[in-house]
């Protein structure tokens, strides 16, 4: 009796243990039936019964059960990442992430009697990871895209340059280098807005410069820098503040930033006449309300849940010529109001109003690193 009771400790010792565990933890037998599973494992899979199932059953995706039958049938340990769309996800409902991605873990556990196989299954929830390197294969493929093309065309034009008699007229010569000039410029543009960006998701956002300054300011900035943009396309802006003298803290740098690339995205996005771009700000209790607006061609909706993704771009208007840029205007703009501790969202009505409105805290809860 005490033998069994020294055992029945154990065991209860042994389940406590293992259902703490953050990981899914089970145990699967020689017929493939789940023997143990514990709570993690249970929420993973929507606390669905997984007991005394088989596993492909109890798992529903087979790539699951495969990794667990081919670690019984060969007796070597299995691992293998596994990654479920929305409509596929074992938990038995629908996933708003779009996707889960897992890894599943299979090892033959040693057997005294070594009559039967036992397999130890750990399933580790890595979607975080999974999403956090997605990002950053897509943010190297698209930025060196970016890259290339501006790239390829200055040393065309450089080949041409460089090519004896190819190019004996001064002013086509001039031509040339003002287009390689401006290509130049894209490039050193690209550049800086992703090391903009990159400061931002750094964590360096904690160390924002936080100082009180007129937002008036940031405002004729940036219509300074885009005066000669507003003349050519014969745009108009008007800018709506009750108190001009309003005060914001936050890093002025990155308001600037916010401002310019909103009010330079509405003008790229709508290069004809007549464009009316409204720019706002206004107190809101203890909040200060920001918002840019257009009546252009507007962003279709299917758009609007991904306009603040790195190198996104909205599918272009049949009226509108190829539209130039970095692709990272608005993620910067996003990642900047989220570091002053704001949101940003957006409205659009297709040849009526696109509206984006920043609503961001008067005091900046951003602090300086100690």
């Amino acid at each position: 009796n005490r033998l069994e009771q020294d055992l029945a400790s154990a065991r209860d010792e042994r389940n406590r243990l293992l259902h703490a565990l953050g990981d899914a933890f089970l145990l699967v037998d020689a017929d493939t039936d789940i023997r143990f599973a514990n709570d993690a494992a249970r929420s993973l899979f929507g606390n669905r019964e997984l007991l005394n199932r088989p596993v492909r059953e109890a798992f529903l995706d087979p790539r699951l059960a495969d990794t667990v039958i081919r670690c019984l049938e060969t007796g070597e340990p299995v691992q293998s990442r596994v990654v479920f769309s929305q409509q596929t996800s074992p938990r038995g409902d629908l996933e708003n992430r779009g996707f889960n991605a897992w890894i599943i873990d299979a090892a033959k556990l040693a057997c005294p009697s070594g009559d039967s196989a036992t397999i130890r299954v750990i399933i580790r929830d890595v979607t975080t990871e999974h999403q956090i390197e997605q990002v950053r294969k897509d943010f190297v493929a698209n930025a060196s895209h970016e890259l290339r093309t501006p790239l390829a065309i200055i040393n065309g034009y450089l080949e041409n340059l460089l090519d004896d008699g190819m190019v004996e007229d001064p002013e086509m010569a001039r031509r040339f280098l003002s287009i390689m000039r401006k290509h130049s410029d894209r490039i050193s543009r690209i550049v800086e807005d992703m090391l903009v960006i990159s400061r931002l998701e750094s964590g360096e956002a904690n160390a924002l410069k936080v100082e009180p300054f007129k937002f008036r300011s940031c405002i004729n900035d940036i219509l300074e820098r885009l005066e000669s943009m507003v003349r050519n396309q014969q745009a108009e802006v008007s800018v709506t503040m009750p108190d001009p003298t309003l005060v914001m803290q936050g890093d002025r740098f990155y308001w600037t930033q916010v401002l310019f690339n909103l009010v330079e995205n509405a003008l790229k996005q709508n290069p004809y006449p007549g464009l009316k771009v409204g720019i706002g700000c206004e107190p809101a209790g203890d909040d200060i309300r920001i918002w840019v607006s257009d009546n252009g061609v507007g962003i279709p909706s299917a758009d609007l849940p991904h306009i603040f993704r790195r190198f996104f771009r909205v599918e272009k208007h049949h009226s509108q010529q190829e539209i130039k840029g970095t692709g990272l205007g608005l993620s910067i703009v996003k990642r900047a109001i989220e570091a002053h501790g704001g949101t940003i969202g957006v409205t659009s009505v297709p040849g009526s109003e696109t509206k984006f409105l920043i609503t961001v805290p008067k005091v900046c809860p951003v602090t300086q690193p100690d």
